[in-house]
This record gives structure tokens, C-alpha cells and sequence, in this order.
């Protein structure tokens, strides 16, 4: 079905502003969930100030995140009704020769100003309410060498990615797509093997884990489900934040255990052994790689609805182009795939929270429920974490299970 410009522009903003009700619906509803009281499970590891205190997180980032969005929602309007997209895509037009140039240029000044533009609320979030919590270690040198870290490595694989791209689009016309899904699936799977020995290293420092009482454990689980351990390192994330994690990355002899300082700093021997588990759990159930199979296959539709959309001129000129231009036509279709994304997101976060309580139950009989289960509640209670979570909220957005759904089924787990 073809539209012409006034009606690809109404339904482009009837998307945006659809989304911008309905994701501001959803974090009201959760906002406002009855969250009054500590649960059972939790009563060791919270007293009423420090579950005051809890709550009082939990309203400032929401409120914040609300005044975030409508700020955003404005931003995204008036670009849209001066039609500035179109304008800045006739300047590098008239300024610069080839399509490359051009759309390098005209991704990389919004790239760059949207980010500017968000630096405030970054700042903000940052230096207001992390710290005000306790959260925030980040310096405002660490802030900016970050975000200029972020704009090399961005401008240097971005550049690459789309130049690629735009050749395709230039000489393949229509078929581009099944080209550049294989290239892109190759960047995925290689940037899975190679993030944290090249990325990581970039923003963090990586130690190898020392001789001692917690390698000796993990090894030992690891022999005890035949799963060897050979690269384990210890990440510094209090270099900016109090927050613990921990995760894999790489696959066969080139896996390795990132565990954060953190989590190594506060918790006990059995306790990141159980995390551990929870994370090997992910491992031998198949979930790391049904996850990237997962995400492939949603690039490769990601890229064929775009090929129906990329040469639309009509599309263009709704954001404001005077004839066809790939750049306006990618953010176009940015826009116009959001409902889909939505759902896929949706889907992809009741598969991730069902691989969890898995992940859970394999730690819990191949090691121990009570260390996991005690390790889930410090990590909830030391992240100030929503306990109380409204259920359609958790349907939308969480990717992982609420705490106490989590601790109930570690119960109930054979």
C-alpha cells in the first residue's frame, strides 16, 4: 500500500505520540503500585528508613524518567514540524560529494546533538540522584572521557557499519538486506567473542582474579559441572558506581567470567559461587546462544521490512526532504518499526525472565539455593531495586523476574 508524504507524516506521529502514552501509562501504573511495605522475605535485610529510603529512589528516577520522556516527546516534534531533518540533509547534500560523505555527515551531527542535548539529564541522573543514594563513584573527568571514548569508538565502528550499508543500498538496490544481515551477524557474534578482551579495556580495567579462597571455589564448581574455568577477572565498576553485576562473554576456550569489584568487595565466598552458577546455568541450558540466534533473526526481519521502506521517497519528504534521501528514510523507518520492536522486546523479556528462573534452578541443584537466594536479596536490597513491581510493567519491561517471584520458585525448584 503506497501513502504519500501528508500520510506517512500522520503516521509517524501517531506512532511516536502512541508510544509516548502508552510507555508513560505503564511507568504511572508501576509508579503508583501499592509498594507500602517490606516484604516477609526481606525483613532481615530492611528497616523502615532504609526502605524509605528505597522508595524515595524509586519515585525520584520515575518522576525523572517521566519529565525525561516529555522533554523528549517535545524534541522530537518540533524537529519534525520545522522539518529540520530535511534541512540538514540538503545542507550536506549541497556541501559534500557522494552518498557516504553525506550520510556519515548527517548521522553524525544528530548523533551529536541529540547527545548533547541529553547531557543535562545524564549529569543530572549522575551527579544528582546516584549520588544523592549512594550510588555514584564517577568523577566529572571519568564522565567526559567516557563520553569521548564513546564518540571515537561510535564514530569509528558506526562509519564502518553504515558506509557498508549505504554501498549495499547504492548498488543492490532491494537486495541489500540478506547482504548486509550476514555482515551484521558476523559484527555481532565477533563483537561477543572480542568484548571484553578489546571493548572493555577501552573504559575499564580488567585483573585477572587472585590465588585465593574464591578461585579455588570456582574453579572447583566449575570441575564439580564440567564446565572449565580458566579466565576469571575482576572488573573495577566502583570506578563509577557502588552497583554489583556480573556476566560472561565469549564462547568455548575463549569464554571468560567478568565478576565486578563490587561483588567480590561485599559478598561471601558462597555467595558469588552461587551467582556464578546462576550465570554457568545460562551457559549449559543454551540460553547465550539462543539469545544471539535470537537477536540474528530479528535483524534479518529488522532489515527486510527496511528494504521495503528505504527507497520511499514519499517517506522522505514527510520528515521534511525535498526528494529521496536514505539517511531521513532510515529514521523514518525507525520510527514507523517501533510497535514492532515493542512487541519482539515484549516476547524477547518473557523468554529472558522463563532462561532466569532456569538459570536459578540449575544453580540451586548444582550448588546451592540458599547462597543464591541470599545473594539475589543483597543484590536487591543493595541496588535499591523496585520490590513491588506492577505486573504489566514487569510484562513490558523486565527482562529478569522480580525478586520475589525469583525466591519463591528457588523454594519450590527440586
Amino acid at each position: 500500500m503506497q501513502f504519500n508524504a501528508t500520510e506517512y507524516l500522520a503516521i509517524l506521529l501517531i506512532i511516536i505520540g502512541g508510544e509516548y502514552l502508552f510507555s508513560t501509562f505503564v511507568d504511572l501504573l508501576n509508579s503508583r503500585n501499592d509498594s507500602s511495605h517490606v516484604p516477609e522475605k526481606l525483613n532481615s535485610y530492611y528497616d523502615d528508613d532504609k526502605y524509605q529510603i528505597a522508595l524515595a529512589y524509586q519515585k525520584e528516577n520515575a518522576r525523572f524518567g517521566l519529565l525525561n520522556g516529555f522533554v523528549s516527546l517535545l524534541t522530537v516534534v518540533c524537529v519534525i514540524f520545522y522539518g529540520l531533518l530535511g534541512k540538514l540533509d540538503a545542507y550536506f547534500t549541497a556541501e559534500l560529494s557522494g552518498m557516504i560523505p553525506q550520510t556519515l555527515a548527517f548521522f553524525g551531527v544528530i548523533f551529536l546533538v541529540n547527545d548533547v542535548m541529553n547531557m543535562p539529564f545524564q549529569l543530572y541522573s549522575t551527579f544528582r540522584i546516584e549520588e544523592k543514594y549512594g550510588f555514584n563513584n564517577t568523577t566529572v573527568k571519568v564522565f567526559f572521557l567516557d563520553k569521548l571514548k564513546g564518540y571515537l569508538f561510535t564514530a569509528l565502528i558506526g562509519s564502518i557499519l553504515l558506509s557498508v550499508l549505504i554501498l549495499l543500498i547504492t548498488y543492490l538496490s532491494a537486495s541489500f538486506w540478506w547482504i548486509f544481515w550476514i555482515v551484521i551477524s558476523i559484527f555481532m557474534i565477533g563483537a561477543n567473542f572480542l568484548y571484553t578482551s578489546w571493548i572493555v579495556p577501552i573504559f575499564n580495567k580488567l585483573t585477572p582474579l587472585e590465588d585465593g579462597e574464591l578461585k579455588s571455589a570456582i574453579v572447583a564448581y566449575g570441575e564439580s559441572v564440567n564446565f572449565p574455568v580458566e579466565n576469571i577477572f575482576v572488573i573495577d565498576g566502583s570506578k563509577r558506581s557502588n552497583k554489583a553485576n556480573a556476566y560472561f562473554s565469549g564462547f568455548g576456550r575463549r569464554k571468560k567470567i567478568v565478576l565486578f569489584d563490587t561483588l567480590v568487595k561485599n559478598y561471601t565466598t558462597e555467595e558469588l559461587v552461587a551467582i556464578l552458577a546462576h550465570e554457568v546455568g545460562h551457559y549449559k541450558l543454551k540460553h547465550t546462544i539462543f539469545g544471539m540466534v535470537n537477536a540474528v533473526i530479528q535483524v534479518g526481519f529488522m532489515l527486510f521490512v527496511m528494504s521495503l521502506m528505504i527507497f520511499e521517497p514519499s517517506l522522505s519528504e514527510a520528515l521534511g526532504a525535498m526528494s529521496l534521501s536514505f539517511g531521513i528514510n532510515l529514521i523514518a523507518f525507525g520510527i514507523i518499526f517501533t510497535p514492532i520492536s515493542m512487541l519482539t522486546g515484549i516476547i524477547g523479556n518473557y523468554l529472558s525472565r522463563k532462561h532466569e528462573f532456569e538459570a536459578d534452578a540449575f544453580a540451586k541443584k548444582t550448588y546451592n539455593g540458599a547462597f543464591l537466594a541470599t545473594a539475589l536479596k543483597k543484590l536487591s536490597v543493595d541496588n535499591l531495586s523496585n520490590l513491588w513491581p506492577h505486573k504489566f510493567y514487569v510484562f513490558i519491561h523486565y527482562s529478569h523476574p522480580p525478586l520475589l517471584k525469583r525466591l519463591l520458585a528457588i523454594e519450590r525448584s527440586e
